[in-house]
């Protein structure tokens, strides 16, 4: 019997809970488990193995099963083929660095989450037009608050957008205040040599973080 719950039920669920995504760059299938576990456990719903990680289709069938309620997937996705490895492999949610029209047309073909990366009004009116769930403005380190406030002044209402690239839990209240719908974190979390103890206390540093946001 299949699960009635879809990528996309996942990817709202966790926009209204937690919308950081893990970014997990050069996690080893021998890792999964554990920095998996230190980074579901305290909070975060959407977890990301870029594919130019060792293995990284095996991490994401690993954690595919271990992790049910997560949305779990690849990042830097670079074209279609590996839109279905990713799909072949459990895998529910494509990221890439860039607009591409043929990655995201797929993903949307095999029912999947699809957060491109954007920068300019064009890229990311192109990447709607082709069926992007949300937007990841990267890199974050090019743009600024003011970017996030004049993008979402003319894209339709509602669009996610999220920053990705130097994000902290210390810097995050001005993104947050221009209107950034969430975050993907990726070295300030997981770095390979990094501990799963202290992956667990920085997710749990940028889950109390978040949270302070949405009290405040």
């Amino acid at each position: 019997m299949t699960s009635s719950i879809t990528p996309l039920d996942k990817f709202n669920a966790a926009m209204r809970e937690l919308p950081l995504v893990a970014i997990l760059r050069g996690l080893t299938p021998a890792e999964a488990a554990d920095v998996g576990d230190a980074i579901v456990e305290p909070g975060f719903r959407l977890l990301e193995v870029p594919l130019n990680s060792p293995q990284p289709l095996e991490s994401i069938a690993l954690m595919r099963k271990r992790f049910s309620q997560a949305l779990v997937g690849a990042g830097t996705v670079l074209g279609a083929r590996q839109v279905r490895e990713v799909h072949e492999a459990g895998g529910e949610l494509i990221v890439s660095p860039n607009f591409d029209a043929e990655v995201i047309a797929e993903a949307v073909r095999l029912g999947m989450v699809c957060l491109p990366g954007v920068m300019t009004p064009t890229e990311a009116f192109g990447a709607l037009a082709a069926g992007a769930t949300g937007l990841k403005l990267f890199p974050a380190e090019l743009a600024s608050p003011a970017v996030v406030k004049a993008l979402l002044a003319v894209l339709p209402a509602g669009t996610p957008v999220m920053p990705v690239g130097g994000i902290a839990p210390t810097n995050m209240a001005e993104w947050r205040a221009a209107g950034a719908a969430g975050f993907g974190i990726g070295s300030s979390l997981y770095k390979p040599g990094k501990q799963a103890a202290a992956v667990r206390e920085d997710a749990r540093k940028f889950v109390a973080a978040w949270q302070g946001l949405t009290l405040a």
